[in-house]
Formats: structure tokens, C-alpha cells, sequence
């Protein structure tokens, strides 16, 4: 199979200055790919892995009990890849009642892309499609607040971007010239909701994804609205019902060979080693994804049962805990918001949970106190 590049090029300014900018060609990929072999067998794993992974919600007593926590990992190592620095204790610090005064950009930068993901599960389950609406949309979103506010956020670029160097003239990578932008993304729609493509749904978000960072089709954003995107596209298509895969961890730990694909697409037309790259990704993180879920269901049917044994105020107390599986750094107020219990029986219920070495108060502090289920953050911290 003979491929080049899977584009042209053409010249574009950017203040006055020539530099020579990449289109990419409409998808499908010509001639078609090659998914036998190795790629077919990584695609039937992948496959049977989200398949495991979605069976893991079933055996949550609540669906989206789990899904604060994922969303935000996959934001954090979405924007890490970015070079954003954010722990997961930052973010959820921020997100926890009148913490936003204190935040750096970055953080509230992380915490608009949780945002940004929900918004786009939540239009999906009301029925939008997937199309350049919602994909400006999220955007508007990741850049509502800090640094990125008045900056296009939620429209196509009018002006020139580029990827690495300090102009277009000496760059790695100059993605479409303005001009091209529109007509790229209308092409891209159009192949998103062709259901003649004779590909499985998950190679199809694989060409999805990188088509679209080849576009870059925003000022700024492009890889976490790109990241984004992948989920979205396996909502859709119902190989994962819950968003609990967070492949950007894969990339982040594989960020030079990521970018290093993407630009063999680009320049050698080879998209077998991509989609083979993308495969191994869903394959390992919904592995492991799989094991922290189920490792986290094991700790909260553990301490759960603990509570059991508290007496009369267990069932006070069982309503905080879950609370904290849903956010599991918090204080008495947001806790209070949240399980409708007045401030003094929440005071009580985490003074139970202290006792049984479940949550631990963090500040040291007799006002403000916050209050962190370790246990569950430690799970969700490691990076696996």
C-alpha cells in the first residue's frame, strides 16, 4: 500500500510573512486502511475492555456515582498534556465551595475542561448530535473563565495558528490557513455522521481525532476539545454509557510518540501505526480503569460497611459518605448543601467517619475545616 501525505500544502501569511501551511484531505483515508492482523486483534480487545469497563457501572448503586471523579481525571491529564500544572488535590480543592478566590489559572483552566466534557455528555443524552454546534460550544466553555476569556473562545479562528517555534515560518507544524477552516470542519461533520464509513466506531473516532488536530480550528484548545471529542464519539456510538475511560493518561505518558504519529499521518499518510497507537491506549487505560473502579467499589462496600455499625446515626451517616464517594474533598457546608442535613448532624456524621479513620480533616483549622476521604484519593491519584 502506497500513501503520502494525506494532504497539501499550501502557502499562508501570518503578518506579513509566507509560510507553508498543511490541508488536509476530507476523510476517509485513501486508499482504505489496512486493519487486518495485529490492528484486528487490538480492536477486538479494545472493544471487549470498554465492554468490561461499562459493566463496572452496572454495580454502582448510582450510575454517576463515579463520574465526577472520572470526568476529572481525564480533564487533568487532558490539560496536563497542555503543560498545565494542576494536581488532582488542586482541582478538587478549587471545585469545593468558595475556593475559586485562591486558584491559579491553571486550575480554573482544568476545571472549565470537566466542564467541557460534561456539557458534551449532557447534550448527547438530550438527543444533539455531534457537529461543529456542540464543538464550539464546549469550547466557549473550556475558556469561559481565567486566561482565556475574550480570546475566540467558542468560534473558529480568523488568523493564522501554529504548533511549535515562534512563527509560522519556522514552525513544526501550520495547520489550514484560515480561509480553509470552514470548510475542513464542514467535511469533518459530514464524515461523523456518515454511517457508511467501513470502519468500526472506534477506528472512525481514532481518524475523527487526529483530522481534527490537523485542522486546529481554534486559537487555543485544540488538543483538549480534540480529547474531548473521543468521548463524546464513544458515547454515541454506546461503547461506553459511562464516561470512565480517561485516555489522555495514556497520551500524557506517551506524549512524543502521540505527537510523533500524528505527524507521520500528516507526512506519510500512515494511519495503520496511528490507529494501532490508539487502540493500545483503550485497551490499557479501560484495563486499568476497570481495576480502580472495581478497587474503588471494594473500598466504599468496605467502609460502608464500618458505618453499618455506628448505631442510631448510621443512616445520617451513610448519606455523608456517599456524598463523599461523589466528591471526596469537601467541607461541613458543601456537604450540607449537598445531602440537604442541617450543618450540626453533617458535623457529626464526619466526626463518626473521622473515628472510623474513613476521612481525615486536613487543615488543622477550628473554622473553614476541609475534609478528604484519603483512601478513595490515593486510588484515584495513581496514575495507572
Amino acid at each position: 500500500m502506497i500513501r503520502g501525505l494525506s494532504g497539501q500544502h499550501v502557502v499562508t501569511k501570518s503578518n506579513g510573512e509566507d509560510a507553508v501551511a498543511f490541508v488536509p484531505c476530507p476523510l476517509p483515508p485513501e486508499p482504505s486502511l489496512d486493519l487486518s492482523g495485529e490492528i484486528q486483534r487490538l480492536l477486538e480487545r479494545a472493544i471487549h475492555a470498554l465492554g468490561v469497563l461499562d459493566s463496572v457501572s452496572l454495580l454502582l448503586p448510582e450510575p454517576v456515582i463515579l463520574w465526577y471523579a472520572f470526568v476529572r481525571r481525564e480533564a487533568l491529564y487532558s490539560s496536563q498534556i497542555e503543560g498545565l500544572r494542576c494536581s488532582f488535590s488542586d482541582l478538587l480543592m478549587f471545585e469545593m465551595d468558595n475556593a475559586a478566590r485562591a486558584a491559579s489559572d491553571d486550575i480554573v483552566e482544568v476545571s472549565s475542561c470537566a466542564a467541557a466534557i460534561e456539557l458534551g455528555l449532557a447534550r448527547l443524552d438530550e438527543g444533539a448530535a455531534i457537529d461543529n454546534r456542540l464543538v464550539r460550544e464546549m469550547h466557549d466553555v473550556l475558556f469561559s473563565y481565567g486566561r482565556g476569556r475574550g480570546k475566540s473562545s467558542g468560534h473558529f479562528r480568523k488568523s493564522q495558528n501554529w504548533v511549535g517555534g515562534a512563527r509560522p515560518r519556522n514552525a513544526q507544524f501550520v495547520p489550514p490557513p484560515p480561509a480553509a477552516v470552514d470548510t475542513c470542519m464542514s467535511e469533518l461533520e459530514s464524515f461523523v455522521h456518515d454511517d457508511s464509513v467501513p470502519y468500526p466506531h472506534l477506528v472512525k473516532a481514532a481518524l475523527i481525532h487526529v483530522q481534527f488536530e490537523t485542522i486546529h480550528p481554534f486559537l487555543d484548545g485544540n488538543g483538549r476539545i480534540g480529547r474531548i471529542l473521543i468521548q463524546l464519539l464513544l458515547h454515541q456510538a454506546s461503547l461506553l454509557n459511562q464516561p470512565l475511560l480517561y485516555l489522555s493518561l495514556f497520551f500524557k505518558k506517551h506524549r512524543s510518540e502521540y505527537y510523533r504519529l500524528l505527524d507521520l499521518v500528516r507526512h506519510q499518510g500512515d494511519w495503520e501505526s496511528w490507529v494501532r497507537f490508539f487502540l493500545e491506549g483503550v485497551l490499557e487505560t479501560a484495563s486499568n480503569a476497570v481495576d480502580t473502579a472495581r478497587k474503588l467499589l471494594g473500598l466504599m462496600t468496605s467502609d460502608s460497611s464500618k458505618i453499618h455499625a455506628v448505631g442510631r446515626s448510621a443512616s445520617t451517616t451513610l448519606r455523608v459518605f456517599d456524598a463523599l464517594c461523589r466528591r471526596p474533598i469537601t467541607n461541613i457546608s458543601d456537604l450540607s448543601e449537598r445531602t440537604k442535613i442541617s450543618f450540626p448532624t453533617v458535623k457529626n456524621a464526619l466526626a463518626n467517619l473521622e473515628n472510623l479513620g474513613i476521612v481525615k480533616e486536613r487543615t488543622g483549622n477550628r473554622r473553614n475545616r476541609v475534609f478528604v476521604y484519603e483512601s478513595y484519593m490515593r486510588l484515584l491519584s495513581d496514575e495507572r
